[in-house]
């Protein structure tokens, strides 16, 4: 397990794809100087507009089996046919910089990444019911009807899971979402022990 002492800490947002995380992830990034987000490496194919080294690490199988075999990942799985992992040299950088890093990560991956460091904190991201979430998947427009369909089965078996984590918002409101995304964080970076060197300079005025 890796140390829980680093200035900066994981957050960890999990949740069936089509759910919004995404959106509300680019929307936080954009409103926090210091949150980064985790880049992870994946073997499928990029979507319109999606960046190599912006959105994912692009890569074939054979190089991401080779990283597998060099232990470059804190937590990998396969979802929807597709590898997908979190290099564990990225993410020990940003944190050991003071970074807080934000990663979008399936419940395979955040069950993983919980076991390896133990301070992260999960948060998941819930449609508000399957109807919604259909609706998002095909609006837009990425994927075709078998992969949606896939998708849906797979949604269904997140859900069941989604009280293994700390905190659960639902995406049936994007704007009030974001806010309570955006809470988590805060709330997070006001518990005592990460505010030790604050605690410690109140202290030595009393």
């Amino acid at each position: 397990m890796l140390s829980f002492t680093y200035p900066g800490n994981l957050y960890m947002v999990i949740g069936p794809s089509g759910a919004g995380k995404s959106t509300l992830l680019k929307r936080l990034i954009a409103q926090d100087e210091h949150l980064s987000f985790s880049v992870s490496h994946t073997t499928r194919a990029p979507r319109a507009g999606e960046v190599h080294g912006k959105d994912y690490y692009f890569v074939d199988r054979d190089l991401f089996r080779s990283m597998i075999d060099e232990d470059a990942f804190l937590e990998w799985a396969e979802v929807h046919g597709n590898l997908y992992g979190t290099s564990k040299a990225h993410i020990v950088a940003q944190l050991e910089a003071g970074e807080d890093v934000l990663v979008d990560v399936d419940v395979q991956g955040a069950l993983l990444l919980k076991e390896q460091l133990a301070s992260a904190v999960s948060i998941f991201v819930a449609p508000p019911h399957a109807a919604a979430l259909r609706a998002r998947l095909e609006a837009r427009g990425k994927d075709a009807a078998d992969v949606i369909e896939r998708r849906l089965l797979n949604a269904r078996g997140e859900m069941q899971q989604m009280t293994k984590f700390d905190y659960l918002v639902v995406n049936d409101d994007l704007d009030r979402c974001y806010r309570d995304l955006a809470a988590v964080v805060a709330a997070d970076r006001l518990r005592s022990f990460r505010r030790r060197a604050l605690a410690s300079d109140l202290l030595e005025h009393f």
